[in-house]
């Protein structure tokens, strides 16, 4: 599943800091804008505790984890919808990713130069917000020009999309996203199809500093990003890029001891990995054997050969079955053979829907 998330902000707000951490690939982090131009790409391992306990489980020669794509895309300022900074480029980056993760600064640092001279969470989402919907709103004005002559010789399909292109006209003017828009299954099939910015799912990033990141509820900038996010229904990870950037150095028992430390449960990191993931509507099934046990992403609401296309389009092509256990139940059965003397070995065909945590074998012929 070839999807990915575009981690945008406002120049030093600790995207690129949060992308090395992320990835470890190193994209030159610097304290003045645009030291990101060209966007990197990372591949990243989307964090799963089923997938150790299948391990210990099932005893194979290899784990494989599933794995996640982010794009860290350059700093964003004011008029970049009319082309100020590298406004057009940095725009058509946005459109390539399929969600946003919004980086947001939430913390004060006199070295650290802030773009507009001042902390301000709110302003710093509406100055990106609001540059998106411009660039939205341009697309909109360039379509509906078009189709309002054939809606008023009343062809039906012009008549269908000018309804669309107005609605959708109306929130950008009143400065709100294409997501905010309610529409009919058939309605979004079509808004799909501009390839707006606004269309796409968001979550937002707050970065704190080190002393908060353990209990950000003191924090009245982080509380300004939660409220604003509700009125969006979006969710909120609070980070601290600069520690990030330190645990990603870490492995094993070290790192669980530096997050006790810290007194934090789980890395922001794996947070982020995995709200981005579920934001695209992705899920994890598995595959169990001797030889590997194996995780792999599929969109939710696909069937079993879709799945089964996944590893190998000859097993969607020649799908006959799928013998599925939940997970839950696998865990309880302790082996593949006590959870079909437990009948909880079911055979699945064409039309199951996959679900999240299945252990899957296909069967097929070719």
């Amino acid at each position: 599943m070839a999807l990915t998330a575009g981690i945008v902000g406002l120049p030093n707000v600790g995207k690129s800091t949060l992308f090395n951490a992320i990835t470890q690939a190193g994209a030159e982090s610097a304290n003045y804008p645009f030291c990101t131009i060209d966007p990197n790409v990372g591949i990243v391992e989307v964090p799963d505790d089923r997938l150790q306990k299948l391990t210990e489980l099932v005893k194979p020669k290899k784990t494989v984890p599933t794995a996640f794509e982010f794009t860290d895309i350059a700093g964003i300022v004011k008029g970049a919808s009319k082309g100020e900074g590298l406004g057009n480029k940095f725009l058509s980056h946005i459109r390539q990713v399929d969600a946003i993760c919004h980086v947001v600064r939430c913390f004060a640092d006199e070295n650290i130069t802030h773009v507009s001279g001042q902390v301000n969470p709110i302003a710093d989402i509406e100055v990106i917000n609001l540059e998106l919907i411009l660039a939205d709103l341009e697309t909109v004005d360039k379509r509906i020009d078009r189709v309002a002559k054939l809606a008023k010789q009343k062809d039906k399909t012009a008549v269908f999309e000018h309804e669309i292109l107005s609605k959708l006209k109306e929130a950008f003017e009143n400065e709100k996203p294409a997501r905010s828009v309610d529409f009919t299954e058939e309605q979004i099939k079509y808004v799909k199809q501009l390839h707006l910015l606004t269309i796409k799912p968001i979550l937002y990033v707050a970065n704190v500093s080190e002393e908060e990141v353990a209990d950000p509820s003191g924090n009245e900038y982080v509380q300004q990003v939660r409220e604003f996010a509700a009125g969006e229904n979006a969710e909120v990870i609070v980070v601290c890029a600069k520690i990030e950037s330190e645990i990603a150095e870490l492995e094993g028992e070290e790192k669980q001891m530096f997050l006790e430390e810290l007194g934090i449960e789980e890395s922001g990191l794996d947070q982020l990995i995995r709200a981005s993931y579920h934001l695209l509507g992705l899920a994890t099934y598995f595959t169990a054997g001797e030889q590997e046990v194996r995780a792999w992403t599929f969109k939710k609401g696909m069937k079993a050969p879709q799945c089964a296309g996944i590893i190998h389009t000859d097993f969607e092509r020649g799908f006959i079955r799928a013998e599925t256990v939940s997970y839950a139940d696998l865990l309880a059965a302790k082996t593949m053979g006590a959870a079909r003397e437990a009948g909880k070995v079911r055979l699945e065909g064409k039309d199951y829907i996959v679900q999240d945590g299945d252990v899957i074998h296909f069967r097929f012929n070719v």
